[in-house]
């Protein structure tokens, strides 16, 4: 039971590490869902990248805080949180690095056949990510101690029922915070977008987040499925009670 609980935690970690570290690069892209799927451009429909993978992240937490506890979220978001700021050192490290000539020539034209600069390409992609880093770690670590202090909160109210009511709402009211949160900083503090526009993107990225979170709730109970053949009945229950009561401290 210990080594399969282990397992468990770290397959179910490493997961959750992986799309919140995704969604951090990429999310300095903005895009155009109307465009992407044939709809007016007048509709509000711009999404960062990054939003795409979100919702993997938060089913990811609820399922960890259903069977770990709020101790075993805090700690692999905390754990992520150090991870994502290592990665975005590293990376602006490698943009102050000098060009190889070569590489240059090589990429010294786009696809048309202009002048193209890849070096100033490069920078620009990453150094634009700061804005973003700054911003993700705020809004993470303000939205995973919501999400899972709410979701420890419904699960006492409904005495363990109601998987699809904790899971649910405690996403909408964590992804409401961080929706808005992580733009205001990138794009607003450390960016040159107007109010407005954060209003607007952050608007667009929380119902993307709320449809996901209600369209992906099956996906909680065939969580649950292979998680009960993995460990088996007892163990499940004995885990889940372990995590309820580490939830009630």
């Amino acid at each position: 039971m210990a080594k399969k609980k282990q397992q468990l935690y770290l397959v179910l970690s490493g997961i959750f590490i992986v799309n919140a570290l995704l969604a951090e690069i990429i999310g300095v892209k903005i895009f155009s869902a109307n465009a992407l799927l044939g709809l007016p451009p007048t509709l509000p429909g711009d999404l960062t990248a990054g939003v795409l993978i979100w919702p993997v992240v938060f089913i990811t937490t609820d399922i960890i805080n259903e069977y770990f506890g709020k101790a075993g979220v805090l700690r692999v978001s905390f754990l992520t949180m150090g991870l994502i700021l290592y990665a975005f050192f590293i990376i602006l490290a490698t943009t102050h690095l000098p060009p190889a000539k070569f590489w240059l020539d090589v990429n010294g034209t786009d696809a048309q056949g202009r002048p193209f600069d890849i070096d100033f390409a490069y920078q620009s992609i990453f150094r634009q990510g700061l804005g973003i880093i700054t911003g993700s770690i705020v809004a993470f670590g303000i939205g995973q101690v919501l999400d899972a202090t709410i979701f420890a909160w419904l699960r006492r109210l409904t005495n363990g029922r109601y998987v699809w009511l904790r899971a649910t709402g405690s996403t909408l009211v964590s992804q409401l915070v961080d929706s808005f949160v992580v733009l205001y900083v990138a794009f607003y503090l450390f960016g040159k977008w107007s109010f407005a526009q954060v209003l607007q993107v952050a608007n667009t990225n929380y119902w993307y987040k709320f449809a996901a979170a209600i369209l992906l709730t099956p996906l909680l109970y065939v969580a649950h499925g292979f998680i009960d053949r993995y460990l088996g009945r007892d163990n499940t229950e004995e885990l889940q009670e372990e995590a309820a009561a580490d939830m009630s401290v």
